[in-house]
């Protein structure tokens, strides 16, 4: 076990140590969070006696001491890291993440936010999405475990935003509401009886499973052994292994022509130093007259510029490697790079936090069963960060979720 990052073999946290920082850095990471919380819709009560906030959701920052010490060590993933510890808590941690969330862009001065830097941390190399990062990156989430996914995901094992008919929605629509995305996408692409379909990130199989069914034939891809594995069971289970290939292969390396393509929250995972790459060889798979439909998590374009070579909590606990694009990133990736051109694109961001809100539920209803496949209390206060930032990030309009139709652009 790695104490000194807080993540184990196969991505399990184990006790994270006291965080070193200056004394300088403590003393200024203190006064600009707390002047930044004195001015939020929050309450924040330091070790039970101080409070800080205009009023709002409750963070109950038990040791402030050491979360102060943490964020002066590493900013934002001290916050997050302060969290996993335990140093901090709240009854409404969405409500306290959708806050901040709002806020971000205005919590740090702008003069400081100029320096960011001289003091945010650089991601490692090792997490660039080159063929070997990309299958380090992929396999320290994707393969912790098929069994804890089925925990908190429904029967379709979809790991990816829903589509709903209204809010609030119950978890026994889920699955529906995964279906419905997915026939969304299918749509677009045109897929049906005869099409030639590539898949890129097969997940658990139920988009190849589903494609199928229209009569489509199916090479999907995937970076992830355990995904693979289970994938080939659950399509030849449904009685479609005569028509779904599942390959355990990078993009780059993929062969052939296809009717259409589709890729459903992969993109994120790719990096941008290999987005040309990655949309070059969706620009070569495609055959004339072909469409692609992308589902991606997406991010203003100003934010996802500054964010774009620092090191977040994400990366370093949850997605190594991982940066999400905006809509204006993709257009111009495409159009610098290749024929394919955006043709069309519908957001449906709030339907992403009704989803990860049902899996959050779900994951915070079966902590014993997490506990009984080997994952520590560490590790499901790290995962119930992830699962709670996400979806403030949804709520408040910082993250946004988007169905995206790409054809290519004939030249005469």
């Amino acid at each position: 076990m790695d104490t000194t990052t807080g993540a184990g073999p196969g991505g399990r946290a184990g006790l994270l140590p006291p965080p070193r920082a200056s004394r300088l850095r403590t003393a200024v990471a203190e006064r600009l969070v707390r002047r930044a919380l004195a001015r939020l819709p929050l309450r924040v009560r330091l070790a039970g006696h101080e409070d800080l906030g205009l009023g709002g959701p409750l963070m109950d920052v038990s040791d402030p001491a050491t979360f102060f010490r943490r964020i002066g060590a590493d900013g934002l993933i001290g916050f997050g890291e302060s969290y996993m510890a335990g140093e901090w808590d709240s009854p409404d941690p969405v409500g306290v993440l959708t806050v901040l969330a709002d806020q971000v862009a205005t919590l740090i001065p702008p003069p400081l936010q100029r320096l960011r830097g001289l003091w945010a941390r650089r991601r490692p190399a090792g997490q660039l999405g080159t063929q070997e990062g990309a299958r380090d990156n992929i396999s320290h989430h994707y393969d912790l475990s098929n069994e804890l996914f089925a925990l908190f995901l429904d029967e379709t094992l979809s790991y990816s935003a829903a589509l709903f008919r209204g809010f609030p929605a119950e978890p026994a629509l889920l699955p529906a509401a995964q279906h419905r995305k997915i026939d969304r996408l299918l749509d677009l692409a045109a897929v049906g009886p005869g099409t030639e379909l590539l898949e890129i990130g097969t997940g658990w199989g139920e988009l190849a499973i589903r494609a199928a069914a229209r009569g489509a034939r199916v090479v999907s891809v995937t970076l992830s052994q355990e995904q693979r594995d289970l994938a080939r069971r659950r399509i030849r289970d449904a009685g479609f292994e005569d028509r779904v290939e599942v390959r355990l292969c990078d993009y780059r390396d993929v062969d052939g022509v296809y009717d259409a393509v589709v890729s459903v929250e992969m993109i994120e995972a790719v990096g941008a130093d290999f987005w040309p790459v990655y949309f070059r060889t969706l620009d070569r798979r495609l055959a004339p007259g072909g469409r692609i439909a992308l589902q991606a998590i997406t991010m203003p374009d100003d934010r996802m510029r500054a964010a774009r070579n620092t090191y977040t909590w994400i990366q370093k606990y949850i997605f190594p490697g991982g940066l999400l694009p905006s809509v204006e990133a993709i257009e111009e990736v495409t159009a610098a790079h290749t024929a394919l051109r955006v043709e069309r694109c519908d957001d449906f961001g709030t339907h992403y936090a009704e989803t990860l809100r049902l899996w959050r539920e779900r994951f915070t209803e079966r902590a014993a069963d997490v506990d009984a496949l080997g994952f520590d209390a560490t590790f499901r206060r790290m995962w119930t960060f992830y699962l709670a930032y996400s979806e403030a990030g949804f709520r408040s309009g910082y993250l946004h979720v988007q169905q995206m139709l790409l054809t290519r652009q004939e030249t005469a």
